[in-house]
């Protein structure tokens, strides 16, 4: 690497790399490692921009996980991650390792377990972006290029678009510069991007995200999953044990007041906690496809275990009534924002396993099931577009393809979380309430919606919590099955 000035290189002395087969001691050396560099990165900057006059560059690097096994082993064939596709050489970057302590003594365990070979961690040679380092320092931020007495990129690395990226989850055959294959869907250098965007985005702090996460389109829902996490609290046996809301207040009284903060951020994000990130986080994305994918694209470095759309959509049916529920099980993508990232002709298939999860939550909060579940709900093609007013263009081509589709609901946001969903692995589903049904007269307008405002988005809402309390409740394996996998894939989720 070039180096804008001339100047001596100060790094932190890291310990040298070390072979581990316990999931524990790995993450604690991670975090040792992360802690020495992210701190010294820290000190210096303070003292830079305190007036002492740098006398080095200075840089720090990611600590890493490395793996070299020379056997194909006999891996559970059931499995699909926790192992690697063929013999080689691994290694993943590795940022905040205490955000991401569950997640990685969850993945290191099945990795040792399953390829039995120690992991070897030590310092990666990826510097650390001072602006990633300091993000973590309540009080110190980076000043804009020119504020400070010092040129910031003589001085500390930034971020670099080479080590920010996502060839991994899309399958460009990334590799490392040393030629080793990739650990994780996400560098280190991705994941931290993706961290200062969601503090940006949901003015709440990454370590209140949960892994089941709920996207809506309308405020409404938020208001009831606050009155549900109120109730939630009040009951020493739901698990349940905080709320957070955008400003990271938290709650953990049922009366406790909720204050808003001054400038409320573009995507409002809500957080019912339960032990080890098990509870639910409710995402207002507001209005498009665009803001679907910008949610979906950072929060998928968290690597939840599901995330669900619960939100309003046009009924395309005339058999459908307001209010009436739509289960997709399939999708016309006709958003176009991920077209260059994942082409329409890859098909999005729909999950049993939140399939049935979604339904059966259907049938417990409607008390109907079987046959009866129709007069409710109905299962089909569910389009996403991205023109809110479709309805004021020429209508015989759009509807004549949303007819070829077997469409039954449109929207603008349920397609691309969905194709996120199975561009990131994470697993995905859609349940939408119907709001209007402009083909057929009924449209959205303030004396008709009224009602259906005030009778169903409590019972929508319940449904989607629901959801996600079954899907807490099956194993891991089953729900980040196969079906979401490639040819070759990273050994981490």
């Amino acid at each position: 690497m070039t180096e804008p000035r001339s100047l001596p290189i100060e790094s932190p002395e890291a310990p040298q790399p070390q072979a581990f087969t316990d999931p524990d001691a790995a993450v604690a050396r991670l975090k040792e490692l992360y802690d020495q560099a992210s701190q010294f990165l820290c000190d210096r900057f303070t003292a830079a921009i305190g007036g002492e006059t740098p006398q080095a560059r200075y840089r720090a690097f990611y600590p890493e996980i490395r793996m070299t096994t020379t056997t194909y082993g006999t891996t559970d064939s059931r499995l699909s991650f926790g192992h690697v596709a063929v013999p080689g050489r691994y290694s993943t970057t590795i940022t905040r390792p205490d955000l991401f302590a569950n997640y990685l003594r969850q993945q290191l365990r099945f990795l040792l377990t399953n390829q039995d070979v120690p992991v070897i961690i030590g310092a990666s040679e990826t510097p650390m972006p001072v602006h990633f380092a300091v993000a973590n320092s309540p009080g110190l931020t980076v000043p804009q290029e020119g504020a400070a007495d010092f040129v910031l990129r003589d001085m500390f690395d930034v971020p670099d678009l080479s080590t920010t990226h996502d060839a991994i989850v899309s399958g460009e055959g990334f590799t490392y510069e040393d030629g080793s294959g990739p650990l994780a869907p996400f560098t280190a250098q991705r994941i931290d991007y993706s961290l200062a965007r969601l503090s940006h985005y949901t003015a709440t702090d990454a370590e209140h995200f949960q892994n089941h996460v709920l996207f809506t389109n309308y405020q409404f829902y938020i208001e009831e999953f606050e009155a549900y996490a109120r109730q939630a609290l009040a009951d020493p046996d739901s698990g349940y044990t905080a709320f957070v809301g955008p400003g990271n207040v938290v709650i953990t009284d049922p009366e406790a007041p909720l204050p808003a903060p001054a400038k409320m951020p573009q995507m409002p994000t809500y957080h019912l906690v339960r032990d080890k990130g098990q509870g639910i986080t409710m995402v207002n994305i507001g209005i498009g496809p665009s803001n679907a994918k910008t949610a979906t694209d950072h929060i998928a470095v968290l690597r939840p275990h599901a995330w669900l759309m619960v939100g309003h959509c046009a009924g395309l049916r005339n058999s459908q009534r307001l209010g009436d529920f739509v289960l997709a099980h399939g999708y016309l993508r006709e958003d176009h924002v991920l077209d260059d990232d994942l082409p329409v002709w890859v098909p999005i298939p729909a999950l049993a396993e939140i399939q049935i999860a979604l339904e059966t939550a259907v049938e417990d909060v409607a008390e109907l099931e079987g046959y009866e579940l129709k007069r409710i709900m109905r299962t089909g093609t569910v389009a996403t577009i991205d023109n809110r007013n479709w309805e004021l263009r020429d209508q015989s081509g759009p509807v004549q393809r949303l007819s070829q589709s077997r469409a039954i609901a449109l929207d603008m946001e349920s397609a691309t979380i969905a194709a996120n969903g199975f561009r990131f692995r994470v697993p995905y589903g859609t349940l939408l309430c119907v709001s209007d049904k402009p083909l057929h007269g009924e449209l959205k307008l303030p004396g008709m919606a009224s009602d259906f405002y005030r009778t169903q988005v409590a019972r929508h809402l319940l449904i989607g919590v629901r959801a996600m309390e079954n899907i807490r409740e099956m194993p891991l394996e089953r729900i980040h099955s196969r079906k979401l996998r490639s040819f070759e894939e990273t050994a981490f989720l």
